[in-house]
């Protein structure tokens, strides 16, 4: 009797252990056959495969946008945002928390509540979802900002209470 049951356990130890193998096996096989993944991405504000096209028309003359990665009607867009040298960035809000960082020139941002940051090439900047803010392009050439959206790109002007 006791041999029948060690008998008995073997075979299903050696079942399961090959019933493992088959779904690993499987598994293998069905990835090795999925659709290829996304492609990787590298892109420099100067790359003349960038499609630049025009911001909202409240932001400055000869300011574009080139889209780097997802869809700006989508959540998870990544943009270069240029802006002429000397230009100011109007008072404004995004639904969307923005992570920034500027590739070129020197811009003066101001959020709500808070002093001006200035940021030079290579400077991290953070934005809250649907806080104010405003900056000003104060180097001789294009400011170039690299900007995260988390939610669908947008841009809410604030109408200027100052007369």
């Amino acid at each position: 009797m006791c041999h029948q049951t060690l008998i008995g356990r073997s075979l299903q130890a050696a079942l399961l252990c090959w019933l493992l193998f088959l779904l690993g096996l499987v598994g293998s096989l069905a990835h090795a056959q999925a659709p290829a993944q996304e492609q990787a991405v590298t892109r420099t504000a100067r790359d003349a495969q960038l499609k630049w096209g025009p911001c909202p028309p409240f932001l400055p003359k000869g300011c574009s946008i080139a889209v780097l990665h997802g869809d700006p009607a989508k959540d998870n867009v990544d943009v270069f945002f240029k802006v002429p040298a000397k230009s100011t960035i109007p008072l404004h809000w995004h639904t969307s928390a923005e992570r920034m960082v500027l590739v070129a020139g020197e811009l003066h941002v101001t959020y709500d509540g808070q002093k001006a940051a200035v940021l030079r090439s290579g400077t991290y900047a953070y934005g809250p979802a649907k806080r104010p803010h405003k900056g000003y392009c104060a180097s001789a050439v294009p400011c170039v900002l690299f900007i995260a959206f988390e939610s669908p790109l947008d841009a809410v002007p604030i109408e200027s209470t100052e007369k």
